[in-house]
């Protein structure tokens, strides 16, 4: 066992991890340190110096966030030099910063905010400089909205594009007054290799990065009394929606979720996870046929390992910097997808609708969703498959508009068409599920048999890990899929594009040898998705992917393949999966786009 070492807080001693830094070691003992520069998900910088200490013996203070602990260190939090530097740090800040917090859309859930409260800003000691600075918003981005008015300099926004999604979209341009956060050429964000992930958006401290909000489109949808307002929701908004409207991270809240959305006024509540039932059918039986093309055909032009195409981030980050594995990629469109193009050709069908009547809104967990369903490949209902696409926050902000006490909703239920979904439906929200989701039904259709784990828990596949492989091997499978007796089913999960670029790297070099890869863009996978509640950290991403498993665990049933509008549509509707009609409205194309 690693010797602790011992240091005094404020007089008060503490044992500590040797390595542990001074913030965590104050964190340990309950003493708060402010920060703005520093999250749980990213490198120390020690830009904002707002968490700045004394230790004895050092005449300068020194950032907590950078100081490792050390044996017989004595720290001080809470002098009269700590806390004028402290406030003298924030008002600098403020000095060129665009305080209209009142119409600011992080107006009460902005750490520079609190900070400005709780160290009682209330004159202003330095020049204000907002007059004098040039300022631009860019908000071309179907997703993102940057305003430079409101930003600190602090980078996360730069760390979390390079750190955890090797994407270096965003940089810290020039120096000293003129220092600025800004993309290749400063182009606006919707012109570089931005993939609309909204992680910047979830680790920004300020308004400077926030989505692109649809929310009054939507109440103006709802006020149209010859519009049919329909809306889907995803499975990760079940396991964060609660975060914003008073309960604990990882609380699901899927009944009063839909009891609120009914309360809106939409004219059907419908489930993601019905389209994601769908998802499963359509991928795992591509992946089957590229498996008989490859192994039984013997052709050596089949597009090896196959890759899932439901993370819209995901999707523009290879179409950016690995085209060249563009065929690798499902050609299933997401489940959002999905939804939309059915929306407007089966529902409209069964309920009489003019499918131009149909207002197609989706409550997602990602900001990349406003992107993807502004494609131009979405159009093959006839119109855009969804018109407008809100995040876990928006939806929130809306019920908090219509006076809705969440709290004491009574649960409602999902309607019946297109509402009935599945465990494997559910668990999409979480890194893994998707791959977890594939596999019960595949080896099941592929061997007539549940897959060996027990309780249909496919553990390898599951848990925060950047990387996870898993391998089943077929044993006497069906004979129909003779072929496959005996092989080694390799698959890989990756969330987060920084992992999902070394799995790719891997992939292109040759290292591995997998045939099928879940990749998600955002860290946890959805229920760490960009359009999630704030703050998202490690802590609070285990505990909504708990909540999903624990839905999963829950359901009666959990196999895609059991979802008995699944088996109704395919019956009535789209015949069978990958066919014809199918092939139409649920699957697309990708394209090849610069690296810049």
């Amino acid at each position: 066992m690693e010797k602790r070492i011992k240091i005094t807080i404020n007089g008060e001693t503490t044992e500590v991890q040797p390595g542990t830094s001074v913030l965590d070691a104050a964190h340990q003992a309950g003493v708060i340190i402010p920060t703005l520069c520093y999250h749980k998900d990213l490198c120390v910088a020690g830009n904002c110096r707002v968490c700045v200490i004394e230790i004895a013996g050092q005449k300068r203070l020194a950032a907590a966030c950078a100081t490792p602990c050390e044996d017989g260190m004595e720290v001080l939090t809470n002098t009269l030099k700590v806390r004028n530097s402290r406030k003298h740090i924030i008002e600098l800040l403020l000095s060129e910063h665009n305080a209209e917090c009142t119409s600011c859309y992080r107006n009460g859930n902005c750490e520079l905010q609190k900070l400005a409260s709780d160290y009682k800003i209330m004159t202003q000691d330095f020049i204000d400089l907002i007059p004098f600075k040039n300022f631009t918003i860019d908000n071309f981005s179907p997703s993102i909205i940057k305003d430079d008015s409101k930003c600190i300099k602090c980078q996360r926004c730069v760390r979390t594009c390079a750190e955890l999604q090797s994407v270096n979209a965003l940089t810290m341009a020039y120096k000293g007054e003129h220092a600025m956060i800004t993309t290749f050429f400063e182009k606006s964000m919707n012109d570089v290799v931005c993939t609309n992930c909204g992680q910047c958006v979830n680790h920004c401290p300020t308004g400077a990065l926030t989505e692109k909000n649809y929310i009054e489109e939507v109440w103006s949808a709802l006020a149209d009394k010859n519009k049919f307002v329909v809306v889907q929701t995803a499975p990760a908004v079940r396991v964060g929606l609660g975060e914003e409207l008073g309960f604990d991270p990882g609380k699901r809240v899927t009944g009063k979720m839909v009891a609120a959305l009914k309360r809106l006024g939409f004219y059907a509540v419908m489930d993601t996870d019905f389209t994601a039932d769908l998802t499963i059918m359509e991928e795992g039986t591509e992946l089957l046929m590229r498996l008989k093309d490859a192994l039984y055909e013997g052709r050596e032009d089949v597009k090896l390992p196959l890759a899932t195409s439901c993370s819209p981030g995901w999707i523009k980050f290879i179409e950016h910097i690995y085209p060249d594995f563009l065929g690798h990629l499902s050609s299933c469109k997401s489940p959002q997808q999905m939804f939309g193009a059915l929306v407007k050709t089966y529902y409209a069908k069964a309920r009489k609708i003019d499918p131009s009547k149909i207002v197609s809104v989706s409550i997602m967990p990602c900001t990349a969703k406003k992107f993807e369903a502004a494609r131009p490949e979405m159009r093959d209902s006839g119109f855009r498959d969804v018109d407008y696409v809100l995040t876990t926050r928006e939806l929130a902000i809306m019920i908090k508009q219509a006076g809705i006490d969440f709290l004491k909703l009574q649960d409602m239920s999902f309607d019946r068409l297109m509402g009935e979904s599945t465990g494997a439906g559910v668990i999409f929200g979480a890194t893994g599920g998707v791959m977890e989701a594939a596999l019960r039904t595949a080896y099941e259709i592929v061997t007539g048999r549940e897959v060996p784990f027990e309780n249909l828990n496919i553990t390898p596949v599951r848990g925060m890990e950047g990387v996870k492989e898993a391998s089943i091997t077929i044993e006497d499978p069906l004979k129909e899929w003779a072929f496959l007796d005996g092989v080694q089913l390799n698959c890989a999960v990756a969330h987060g594009l920084a992992n999902a670029k070394i799995v790719m790297d891997a992939v292109r070099d040759g290292k591995v040898k997998y045939h099928f890869i879940e990749f998600m863009a955002c860290p946890g996978g959805c229920l760490g998705g960009g359009g999630q509640p704030i703050p998202t950290n490690p802590e609070i991403r285990k505990r909504r992917a708990q909540a999903i498993y624990a839905e999963d665990a829950g359901m009666p049933l959990r196999k895609s393949h059991q979802n008995p509008e699944v088996i109704k549509i395919y019956k009535e509707f789209l015949g069978k999966p990958l066919g014809e009609k199918s092939h139409k409205l649920l699957h697309t194309t990708y394209i090849k786009r610069t690296n810049f």
